[in-house]
């Protein structure tokens, strides 16, 4: 490469370099280290700053560090752009080619090679996925004012925190939230509702079966992102107007790519492969069945599923593509009024947040999961991306109870509200499983989140002209806190029948 020779006159400096080789020697300056970190120590780095700062950004990371995490995930990196940090929506920016192109421009000068730069474009977002392989391409592109966010797009925290504490990556354990499993429940978890549905101990405590003398959901679209949902149980496939629920839809989508290349392409299907959607479809919408199986708390709602994601932890670059784009596909479903997500990660996704808010843009209610700990993420508080301001953070808590958090929940200043899913027993919510005829228990923030979900269903549907804020209002209006939320638990449980009156 060519050096610069620098000639003192005088008083002023002269100098025989280019403005581009200048900038390119300045970039050169800021590289002090050549070697990537490992995998064990982007982890560590990451959990000590959540423990004292509270979150990990990879905005707020050095460049080495970043570049370290694309390195050590396939070499892919997710780039949001823009003319401010809010301009996400495409069809609102009025130069989104030109700022694509751009970056573009700066991979190919650094990385020396015009293809295989562009891995994908967003059809609705600012926000694209790029091949980098060097650190000299990241310190370039973090100069752009245009870059909103730059973030590794295939680093796989939760795999790799796995193999560091000697667990199985994708285990069927609390890490994963999978299991096919079915459960016998307990005579004393549930009333027999006519025609001979289960209603969970769970609606007594916040009035649900009360408030179905005002509203069954009726008329209202609920979007759920989740692993998907079993086509082995008919009550959430042919069946889903089963006993008094009727005149409703169910459909199913997959949006999921089952590979662990990023390059790989094709959908994997609608089925769930996992057990966690069924699960949530069940908590929110399962008919009032004549079959002796669990209700939904929004027993008339329809439901859209995505299958976005294997598993609850979004690790990995299909899982949060598959989340981004059923987020965006579910905004510009016009019928669909709630989305509820029981799936997160311990930091910020860029183009997830991109699509979260997307999707408000549209109008929709947004309920996540506050987090439920693995066994090595108990430090963790509120999870992304529930801590977002476009979203309702929900958690679980204790029968009888509104600021005692289930054992394995989370909670802090931005959870909005609570329900009650963990009996003195252990017990946690009757659904619906993965087969016919079987049974099962499901508990944590995820299932709080489904059945908070179901209710603001139960809201919209006795107030169909109401805009997403006025349900929102009535919803806090009708629980524990109102008008103060709770440091670490919102507004607390909501009273479904006063919710509905």
């Amino acid at each position: 490469m060519k050096k610069c020779v620098f000639y003192v006159l005088a008083v002023f400096a002269l100098s025989s370099c280019s403005t581009e080789e200048m900038q390119t020697n300045a970039i050169e300056a800021e590289i002090v280290q050549t070697d990537p970190l490992s995998a064990r120590q982007i982890n560590e780095q990451i959990n000590q700053t959540t423990k004292t700062k509270g979150r990990f950004s990879w905005n707020e990371a050095s460049s080495h560090f970043l570049w370290s995490g694309i390195v050590q995930g396939n070499k892919i990196a997710s780039i949001g752009f823009g003319n401010s940090k809010d301009d996400f929506d495409k069809s609102k920016s009025s130069n989104s080619q030109a700022l694509q192109q751009e970056i573009l421009d700066v991979i190919q000068q650094y990385e020396g090679k015009n293809e295989r730069v562009l891995l994908a474009s967003d059809e609705f977002l600012n926000q694209m996925d790029v091949y980098i392989e060097k650190q000299e391409t990241v310190i370039a592109l973090r100069k752009l004012k245009s870059i909103r966010y730059f973030e590794p797009a295939d680093y796989r925290y939760f795999e790799n925190e796995n193999k560091i504490n000697g667990v199985a990556a994708k285990s069927s354990g609390s890490s994963s939230g999978c299991g096919l499993e079915s459960t016998a429940l307990n005579a004393s978890d549930y009333t027999t509702v006519t025609p001979n549905a289960k209603a969970p101990w769970s609606f007594a405590k916040h009035n649900i079966t009360s408030a179905w003398n005002y509203s069954t959901g009726a008329g209202v679209t609920i979007g759920l992102i989740d692993s998907g949902v079993s086509f082995n149980q008919s009550l959430l496939s042919g069946s889903f107007n089963n006993g008094s629920s009727s005149g409703r839809t169910i459909s199913k989508n997959g949006v999921y790519v089952d590979s662990v290349w990023p390059w790989s392409s094709g959908y994997d299907g609608a089925d769930d492969k996992c057990g966690h959607g069924t699960s949530m479809a069940s908590a929110m919408a399962a008919p009032r069945n004549n079959q002796g199986q669990p209700v939904g708390v929004a027993y008339n709602a329809n439901l859209i599923s995505y299958r976005a994601a294997s598993n609850v932890v979004l690790d990995g670059y299909h899982e949060q593509e598959g989340v981004k784009i059923a987020f965006t596909n579910l905004g510009n479903t016009a019928s669909v009024k709630i989305i509820s997500m029981s799936m997160g990660h311990i930091f910020s996704v860029g183009k997830i947040e991109d699509g979260v808010k997307y999707a408000y843009s549209k109008g929709k209610l947004i309920f996540c999961a506050g987090g439920t700990s693995t066994s090595f993420t108990t430090f963790v508080g509120v999870i992304f991306p529930a801590w977002m301001p476009e979203t309702q953070a929900i958690t679980g808590v204790k029968e009888n109870t509104s600021n005692q958090k289930c054992d394995v929940c989370h909670s802090g200043s931005e959870i909005d509200f609570t329900y009650q899913m963990e009996r003195a027993s252990g017990n946690n919510i009757p659904v619906l499983s993965y087969y016919n005829a079987q049974t099962d228990y499901v508990g944590g923030s995820s299932v709080a989140t489904a059945s908070t979900a179901g209710i603001a269903a139960l809201v919209w549907s006795k107030n169909p002209s109401w805009t997403r804020d006025q349900v929102l209002n009535k919803m806090r209006q009708s629980a524990t806190y109102y008008p103060t939320k709770n440091a670490d638990y919102g507004y607390g449980n909501i009273n479904v029948l006063q919710a509905v009156q």
